[in-house]
C-alpha cells in the first residue's frame, strides 16, 4: 500500500502548526458512543497514515463499564483483532493537552475489506443507503444538552449560579438567563477555541431549564456521518474543557430527579439532486399546514418506528428516568409545529430550510445509531406513505399518553422484535445490539445498590 496523500497532507499541516507533536490518539466510537482507542508515537505517524493497523474487534461491543458481555465478540473466541484505517479529514490537534498532541478517528473493516459490521459509522452508512438511492441527501445538525458539576463534591452537585451579594445558589431554573453564560465565560471561550482548532462547528450556547444545565448547538452539515463525528467530538471537548476549569461535564440523560433531563436533539431536512428542499412546497413562507405529503410521510415513518427504536434513543438504565411526562421529554407518538412536548417537532422555517426536530434521544445516546434509526424511519415513511395522524397545533394543551417505551427491558424487547430496523441497520448488528443491551441490563439490575438497604433493610 502506497502513501495516502490526503492523510499525509493532514499530518503535514498539523506538524507545521505543532512541530513538537510527539503523540497521537487513535479513537473509535463503540456501541454506546464511548470513544475507545490507543496512543501512538511520532515514529509511527506516517506508517499509520499509509497502512492498515490492527485493533481488537470486540472493543466496539463492550458494556458501558468496558466489559465483554456474554455472546459478544471477545467472549470465548480469542478476542480477534480486525484491520483498521484512519478516517480522512479527522487528524486534528488536542488543544487541551499539556504537551503538543494529535488525534485521529479510525474505523474497522472485515478481512474482505468490507466495513466491520459493528462499526457505528458503517451502521449509519448502511441505513443511509436507501435515501441516497432515491437521490436524496440529508442536511442535519445536533443540539447537545449537558450539566456542569462541581468536581470536588461528595456527591454530584450542579454548578449553580450564585445570587450577587448573597452567595447562595440562585433558586429556580432561570432558563435562558444570559448571566448564566457570563458566569462560565472563560469555559465557553476555551471551548470555542478548542472546537475551532479541531474543526468542530460549535454554534449557539444557551442556559437550559435547570441550574448548571447548558446546551451547545452545532452548525448544519450535508454529511450525516460527519455531523455525528462533530457531536461525539464536541462531547469529548466539553468534558476536557470542563476538567481544565475544575468542573465535570455530565451527559447522563437524567442525573437529577428533580430537574430536567438532557437530550440529543436532531434537526434534519432532505435535499434532492437539484439542491432543493425535498419537504418543501417551494413557497417562501413559514412552515405551517398544509405540509407536503413527503414531510407528513417522513414523520409518519418516524412515529411508526419510534417504539422499536427507543432502545437506541434511550440506551441505558438512566435514560428512562428522562422519559416522563411534564419534563419536556417526549413520551407519546405525536408531532406538531413549534411545540416542545411532541416527539417530532416542526420548527418555524421557510421553504429552503423546512425540517423536523427529533426530540426523543437522550444526551447519553450514540449519535451514529440515533441518526441511523432516524434515517430508517424517514425512508420507511416515504416508501410506505405512512400517515403520522393528527398534528398537535401550536399552543395546544396536550393530554399525553405514554406510548414510547418508558422502561429499559420493555424497549429492548420492542427492539428485539423489530420488523423494520434490521433491513436498515443490518440484522446481525441488531442481534448483537439487543444481546449487548440485555447483558448490561441484567448486570445493572443484579447490582445491589444503597437504595436496596434504604428501602428494605429495616422495613422487611
Amino acid at each position: 500500500m502506497g502513501k495516502n496523500k490526503q492523510l499525509r497532507g493532514e499530518l503535514s499541516r498539523l506538524l507545521r502548526q505543532q512541530p513538537d507533536t510527539a503523540t497521537m490518539e487513535l479513537l473509535v466510537p463503540d456501541i454506546g458512543g464511548i470513544l475507545r482507542g490507543k496512543r501512538i508515537r511520532r515514529s509511527s505517524f506516517e506508517k499509520t497514515c499509509d497502512e492498515e493497523f490492527w485493533f481488537c474487534g470486540g472493543t466496539l461491543l463492550m458494556s458501558s463499564l468496558g466489559r465483554v458481555l456474554p455472546g459478544m465478540v471477545g467472549d470465548g473466541d480469542g478476542d480477534p483483532d480486525v484491520p483498521c484505517r484512519l478516517v480522512p479529514g479527522s487528524i486534528a490537534p488536542v488543544p487541551w493537552a499539556a504537551r503538543p498532541t494529535a488525534q485521529a478517528l479510525f474505523r474497522m473493516f472485515e478481512r474482505n475489506g468490507q466495513a466491520y459490521f459493528a462499526d457505528p459509522r458503517a451502521v449509519l452508512e448502511r441505513s443511509l443507503a436507501p435515501l441516497r438511492k432515491m437521490g436524496l441527501r440529508i442536511i442535519m445538525a445536533t443540539e447537545l444538552e449537558f450539566y456542569l458539576l462541581h468536581a470536588k463534591a461528595d456527591r454530584p452537585t450542579q454548578r449553580a449560579s450564585r445570587v450577587p451579594g448573597i452567595g447562595r445558589p440562585q433558586p429556580g431554573p432561570q432558563v435562558y438567563h444570559p448571566d448564566d453564560l457570563w458566569e462560565i465565560e472563560q469555559f465557553l471561550d476555551d471551548l470555542y477555541d478548542y472546537c475551532d482548532a479541531q474543526g468542530i462547528p460549535a454554534d449557539t450556547a444557551t442556559s437550559e431549564f435547570a441550574p448548571g444545565q447548558f446546551e451547545i448547538n452545532l452548525a448544519h452539515v450535508d454529511d450525516p456521518v460527519q455531523a455525528c463525528d462533530h457531536a461525539l467530538l464536541l462531547k469529548r471537548t466539553i468534558k476536557a474543557t470542563a476538567l481544565r476549569h475544575g468542573l465535570v461535564a455530565c451527559f447522563m440523560a437524567k442525573p437529577f430527579a428533580e430537574d430536567s433531563g438532557s437530550g440529543l436533539h436532531i434537526h434534519m431536512s432532505l435535499v434532492d439532486k437539484h439542491g432543493k428542499n425535498y419537504f418543501s412546497h417551494g413557497r417562501d413562507s413559514l412552515a405551517v399546514p398544509p405540509f407536503s405529503a413527503r414531510l407528513r410521510h417522513a414523520v409518519g415513518g418516524l412515529l411508526t418506528t419510534m417504539a422499536e427504536s427507543t432502545a437506541i434513543y434511550a440506551p441505558n438504565a438512566n435514560s428512562y428516568r428522562r422519559l416522563s411526562p411534564d419534563c419536556f421529554a417526549p413520551v407519546d407518538l405525536n408531532w406538531g409545529v413549534n411545540h416542545r412536548v411532541v416527539a417530532v417537532r416542526i420548527p418555524q422555517s421557510d421553504a429552503k430550510n423546512l425540517r423536523f426536530e427529533h426530540r426523543v434521544a437522550g444526551a447519553d445516546a450514540n449519535p451514529y445509531l440515533v441518526t441511523a434509526a432516524i434515517a430508517a424511519g424517514v425512508h420507511h415513511g416515504l416508501k410506505n406513505k405512512c400517515d403520522p395522524g393528527r398534528m398537535i397545533e401550536e399552543g395546544e394543551q396536550v393530554r399525553l399518553k405514554t406510548r414510547i417505551p418508558d422502561r429499559w427491558d420493555q424497549a429492548i424487547d420492542q427492539f428485539s422484535g423489530s420488523k423494520i430496523l434490521p433491513d436498515y441497520l443490518g440484522s446481525k448488528y441488531c442481534e448483537y445490539y439487543a444481546l449487548n443491551r440485555q447483558g448490561e441490563s441484567r448486570e445493572f439490575h443484579n447490582t445491589i445498590s444503597p437504595i436496596d438497604f434504604d428501602w428494605y433493610l429495616r422495613a422487611v
